[in-house]
C-alpha cells in the first residue's frame, strides 16, 4: 500500500524524533561507560566522551574489593525477590475479589481505593506509624509498605474484566472452588498483564533509595542503590575507606561511575526478556467486546 505524503511526512519526523529521543537516552550512558573503563587520572584531562582514552579497570576493581558492595547487592536482589513475589499475589487476588460482583461493598472498596491514590498521610505520621510497628531498621520495611497498590489493582482488574465469565461457570458447574478456579484458571490467563505488574514493582524495588534513605540506619540493610546514593550525593565510598582508592589512583568520580554501571547491569539484563509483556499487559482487557 502506497503511503500518501501526510503519511510519509508524519513517518520522517517520527523517525526524526525517536532518533533524537534515543540520542538523548544513550550518549550520556555511553559517556559514563567511557569514563568508569577509563584511568581515573587521566579522565580529569577531560576530553573523553564516548570512548575510554587509555583504558582501565581499576575503579571497578576498587569498588569489587569491599564487600559491602555484594552485601548491598544481595539486599537489593532479596527485597526485589520477594516484594515481587508478594506484591504480585496480593495485587491479583484483591483485584480478582473486586472484579466479583458478589463482593458484598465491592463498589465502596473500589472507591477508598482510589481516594488512597490521591491522599497520603505525609512523611512524619508515615514515620511514627513505621517506628510503632518496630519496621525501622527492618527489612520488612522495603515490602510491607509497598505490598498492595491500587493503581497496580486497576490494570489488573480491567485485564480480569477480559476473561470470559463463562470459563468460570464451567469450572464452578464441574465443582471448582474460588481459589482452585484462581489458580488454575485465572492466573495461567493473567501471565502478561502479571509480567507487567512484576515488572513494574520490580524495577520500582530495584532503584529505591528513599526507603533506605529515611527508614534504615544500619548499613547491613543497604540496598545497593543507598550504597550508590552515599557514593554520589555524600563523596562517602567504602572502597576509599580502605585506602584502595589511594593504593590503585582511582578518584571518587571514577568510583561513582563504576558504581552506577554495577548498580544498572541488572536491570539492563532482566527488562529486554519481559518488555515484549510491558505493553500487551497494559493494553490487553482495555476493549471489551
Amino acid at each position: 500500500m502506497r503511503l500518501s505524503k501526510s503519511e510519509k511526512a508524519f513517518n520522517i519526523l517520527n523517525l526524526i524524533f525517536m532518533i533524537f529521543f534515543v540520542a538523548i537516552i544513550a550518549l550520556p550512558l555511553l559517556n559514563i561507560l567511557a569514563l568508569s573503563f577509563n584511568d581515573a587520572n587521566d579522565s580529569l584531562r577531560g576530553g573523553i566522551y564516548f570512548w575510554p582514552r587509555q583504558f582501565s579497570v581499576e575503579s571497578y576493581k576498587t569498588v569489587f574489593e569491599n564487600q559491602a558492595i555484594y552485601l548491598a547487592f544481595g539486599v537489593s536482589v532479596l527485597k526485589t525477590v520477594v516484594g515481587v513475589v508478594l506484591h504480585t499475589f496480593v495485587t491479583a487476588i484483591s483485584a480478582y475479589a473486586l472484579t466479583r460482583e458478589d463482593l458484598v461493598g465491592r463498589k465502596f472498596y473500589t472507591t477508598l481505593g482510589i481516594l488512597a491514590m490521591f491522599v497520603s498521610g505525609g512523611l512524619i505520621p508515615t514515620f511514627l506509624v513505621f517506628k510503632a510497628y518496630g519496621l525501622l531498621n527492618n527489612f520488612w520495611v522495603y515490602i510491607l509498605p509497598v505490598l498492595f497498590s491500587f493503581y497496580d489493582v486497576i490494570i489488573m482488574m480491567n485485564f480480569f474484566k477480559g476473561i470470559p465469565r463463562s470459563l468460570e461457570e464451567s469450572a464452578m458447574i464441574d465443582g471448582a472452588k474460588p481459589f482452585t478456579i484462581f489458580f488454575k484458571i485465572i492466573i495461567p490467563l493473567s501471565m502478561p498483564v502479571i509480567a507487567t505488574i512484576a515488572l513494574y514493582h520490580g524495577v520500582y524495588q530495584w532503584n529505591d533509595y528513599m526507603t533506605a534513605n529515611i527508614f534504615v540506619d544500619n548499613e547491613k540493610l543497604f540496598p545497593l542503590q543507598q550504597l550508590l546514593y552515599r557514593v554520589i550525593a555524600q563523596n562517602i565510598s567504602p572502597a576509599a575507606q580502605t585506602g584502595a582508592a589511594v593504593a590503585r589512583k582511582t578518584t571518587s568520580q571514577s568510583l561513582q561511575l563504576a558504581t552506577m554501571v554495577i548498580t544498572t547491569i541488572p536491570v539492563v539484563i532482566v527488562y529486554p526478556f519481559l518488555q515484549k509483556y510491558f505493553v500487551n499487559g497494559l493494553t490487553l482487557g482495555a476493549v471489551k467486546e
